[in-house]
């Protein structure tokens, strides 16, 4: 119980040595805006919401939970997609919360085997401090560990919110049965300090890959069977993770399996497990619900069995309107094919 509690209070300190990591979604197809700009529109409709919520480490006594929810319009008659998007993360008991909301952009251009986009992304962030909330080490007993009631002597700072620009671009490229997408995040490179001293937000690249196996020839495509290989990969700074893995889709249901890597010295990190249950309406022209469920078993040193894993939740929504001139048009070249 004792190692147990030392661990706990070690993963809440954990943030303030990541200071500028972004997180990462298991569940990346249902945070498509997030992932990279230039997937905004990109779907099959005219109207489209998604919302992801995970919940990091549920065995630990401490909250690390994110979430991203937008909404995004596919304007073909001007090859472009539009949308907003609004990301939370809170970390450690809440002490450290961000929150952001950006305006998207992307620009299609389509062609008879090929469909290329790009994006752009700028909002705003905000980053929140509880200082009463830390733990610092001279709070901790070496036999007892968290010391009720006890002050840290470490100096408080002089500010404890902070608001700053944020910009994010991406291109991405269908070509057959492939699918390839590259990001840049906080391409400004924002001052995220509350210290008084600059700390600059590091660049995060982001790079995705995907192929759609037709298991069955001849087949209609929103009922066929899929096999589906994906590879995503993320770098910011010295940290750099990777995710591969493929997917089952067979209609409305999309079942898949995960290996994630975070790519420093100890190497395994999670594998993942999801499902995905599209449910169509087709007496309304394409409108589509999506759920979306994924479990993180812990590979890595922390072990499973201290972190309880890691769970997400996704809820998508896309339909077309009334009357709409986009409506029933048929476009295999479109990103939602691959997921």
């Amino acid at each position: 119980m004792m190692t147990r509690r030392i661990l706990f209070m070690l993963v809440m300190m954990v943030p303030i040595a990541l200071f500028g990591q972004d997180h990462i979604y298991s569940q990346f197809y249902n945070a498509p805006i997030y992932l990279n700009p230039a997937l905004t529109g990109q779907f099959e409709g005219d109207i489209r919401f998604n919302a992801l919520y995970r919940n990091q480490w549920t065995g630990l006594a401490s909250d690390f939970s994110y979430m991203s929810a937008s909404g995004d319009l596919n304007l073909q008659s001007i090859n472009s997609g539009i949308g907003l998007i609004f990301n939370r993360s809170s970390e450690g008991t809440a002490y450290l919360v961000k929150n952001n909301i950006a305006a998207s952009y992307s620009y299609i251009i389509g062609g008879d085997d090929f469909t290329l986009s790009f994006g752009l992304q700028a909002g705003v962030t905000n980053q929140k401090l509880n200082w009463d909330k830390l733990v610092f080490g001279d709070q901790i007993g070496i036999s007892t560990g968290y010391i009720p009631g006890s002050v840290s002597g470490a100096e408080r700072p002089s500010i404890d919110s902070r608001f700053y620009l944020d910009a994010n671009a991406g291109t991405n490229l269908v070509y057959g049965k492939f699918m390839m997408g590259v990001a840049a995040h906080h391409i400004n490179r924002p001052d995220e300090s509350l210290s008084g001293f600059q700390a600059k937000l590091p660049l995060r690249i982001s790079g995705n890959l995907s192929y759609k196996l037709t298991l069955i020839p001849d087949q209609y495509d929103r009922d066929g069977s899929y096999l589906i290989p994906s590879f995503v990969a993320y770098k910011q700074q010295n940290v750099m993770s990777y995710s591969i893995g493929t997917q089952y889709k067979y209609a409305g249901v999309n079942a898949g399996i995960w290996y994630r890597n975070d790519g420093n010295s100890a190497g395994n990190d999670a594998i993942v497990f999801s499902v995905i249950f599209d449910i169509f309406n087709r007496r309304t022209n394409g409108e589509k619900i999506r759920l979306g469920i994924s479990h993180d078993a812990t590979t890595s040193k922390i072990n499973y069995t201290n972190t309880g894993g890691t769970s997400e939740i996704g809820l998508g929504y896309e339909k077309y309107f009334q009357n709409s001139s986009n409506g029933g048009r048929a476009n295999g070249l479109r990103c939602y094919d691959f997921y």
